[in-house]
């Protein structure tokens, strides 16, 4: 019983410092781009300003939901599969490439 018990502190105690050490030394997210817009080309994006809205496809029934990204021009669309419980996605459109401009804001 004493033995684990002392393991179990001294694991404690390993994350302890693991943590200590963590909040000590953070590392920067590296998910967004931390400068400003980025060239055109460089792979990287700007940061996304999204606006959804929800409306009836084309074809076929149930309901769709648009989502516009003005600031790296791109839209997509997108519906709920009841039966499968997955988002799916229904198309796809480069905004900047249809109106002939560069990305960005």
């Amino acid at each position: 019983m004493r033995r684990r018990v002392a393991g179990l502190v001294g694991l404690n105690a390993a994350l302890g410092i693991t943590l200590a050490a963590l909040l000590w030394f953070p590392s920067p997210a590296g998910g967004q781009p931390t400068s400003g817009i980025p060239a055109s080309g460089s792979g990287a994006r700007a940061r996304g300003t999204y606006t959804m809205l929800a409306g009836q496809p084309r074809s076929g029934s149930g309901s769709v939901v648009y989502i516009v990204d003005s600031g790296n021009q791109e839209a997509v669309v997108v519906r709920w599969n009841e039966s499968r419980n997955v988002l799916e996605g229904l198309g796809y459109r480069n905004l900047a490439r249809d109106l002939g401009q560069a990305p960005g804001r």
